[in-house]
């Protein structure tokens, strides 16, 4: 596919000294147009790294006889449902029609759709967004270019220019547009969010409960559906030929439920772990919120988390969701218990019971005493405690 764009890029390619310095062309095109690629991976979830790379390598850095006359950034063709502006140019044949375009915001927003609306590359949307190896291999095995080299050409771009960056930004808000079109419930078009700058991923501050655009997507490789608040479960249900206990079933709810928030809905069971390690538990969350924020069963997170029913784990507290958690977080009310017990007058004398996971640095540290302190007022001879016992503390 572009056998004409491979044979120009070559020349450049190949130049003394591209491969060890960074090229002025190249790095003029990223900062033009890295924050096109970020906002389109929010909206669609293309890697950004992946268009960039595309981008570059299709247009020779911007510098392509097709890109300066139509804006294809993509080496696009017309096919047969394109009825926009077209451009002939010689490629694979001689005077084939290339999509044309107003701007260059129009062909990355098309690019994106293109691989987001095609059956070809619906499996590419299935990979981690990190993983830009596994997209540049599966462009070329979906047939995206001729050029062999092709996946070995992107990845080159991304790491010589370290165009994962760009990924990771958009990673923190990204966002996934609807694909059943045809769906009888109203779904909203997905929210426009500004490109941010300078921002940094830490998968346990994330706050992902708002990183979801209204219409069908993948979670944790769960197919859900991001509806808004007054959905009906059971025309959800109807829609996608589930049964309502089953739908119910898979989102934890005891009863046909009454969305009162924008959300998502799973269709189908979740999975035990989350392909994030921690959540941390944020105001007004419950656990069957941060149940569905993950992908997860919520008996999974509280079999993890060593928790019971109705347990709400205090603000801050770090919930597991991959691995056994070593103790159980503290709850809410013992959070608050804890904070009564600082604010306490001196020569006050607590009581504390050792709750399972717990030990004596543990407690120490809860109530701003020492180890020392707290076996000098039990009378303890070790550091071994047992669940249930009772501990005397003195401020």
């Amino acid at each position: 596919m572009k056998k004409a764009f491979f044979l120009l890029l070559a020349t450049l390619w190949f130049q003394p000294g591209w491969s060890q310095q960074l090229h002025p062309d190249v790095l003029r095109y990223i900062d033009e147009y890295k924050e096109i690629a970020i906002s389109e991976m929010r909206r669609t979830g293309v890697p950004a790294a992946i268009k960039l790379a595309q981008g570059i390598h299709e247009t020779m850095a911007g510098k392509s006889p097709l890109v300066l006359k139509s804006n294809n950034h993509f080496g696009i063709k017309c096919k047969t449902n394109w009825d926009g502006s077209k451009f002939y140019h010689d490629d694979d044949a001689k005077n084939e029609c290339f999509r044309g375009y107003a701007n260059a915001e129009s062909s990355y927003k098309d690019h994106s759709d293109f691989l987001r609306n095609s059956s070809r590359y619906h499996f590419l949307f299935e990979l981690d967004p990190s993983d830009y190896k596994g997209w540049a291999n599966g462009l070329k095995s979906a047939g995206y270019a001729t050029n062999p080299k092709y996946p070995v050409l992107l990845i080159n771009l991304i790491e010589t220019y370290n165009l994962q960056e760009y990924t990771y930004i958009g990673m923190a808000d990204i966002k996934i547009p609807p694909v059943d079109k045809k769906a009888e419930y109203h779904v909203k078009p997905p929210r426009k969010t500004d490109v941010a700058k300078n921002n940094t991923i830490e998968e346990s501050k994330t706050d992902f409960s708002n990183s979801y655009a209204f219409g069908e997507q993948k979670v944790n490789e769960t197919r859900a559906i991001y509806v808004e608040a007054g959905t009906s479960l059971l025309a959800l249900a109807q829609n996608y030929g589930i049964p309502l206990r089953r739908l119910l079933d898979f989102n934890d709810f005891e009863r046909e439920a009454h969305l009162e928030t924008d959300q998502l809905v799973y269709l189908q069971r979740k999975r035990k772990h989350s392909h994030r390690n921690f959540h941390i538990v944020k105001e007004g969350e419950t656990l069957h919120d941060i149940a569905q924020i993950n992908a997860i069963r919520l008996e999974s997170v509280k079999e993890l988390n060593h928790l019971q029913y109705n347990q709400i784990p205090a603000v801050g507290e770090q919930l597991y969701l991959k691995t056994k958690a070593p103790v159980r977080p503290l709850l809410i009310e013992e959070a608050r218990a804890k904070q009564e017990a600082l604010s306490v007058p001196e020569n006050t004398v607590l009581n504390h019971t050792i709750k399972k996971g717990e030990t004596l640095s543990s407690v120490a540290r809860d109530y701003n005493v020492t180890v020392e302190q707290l076996k000098d007022w039990n009378s303890l001879k070790s550091n071994q405690l047992a669940i249930g016992q009772k501990l005397i503390i003195k401020k």
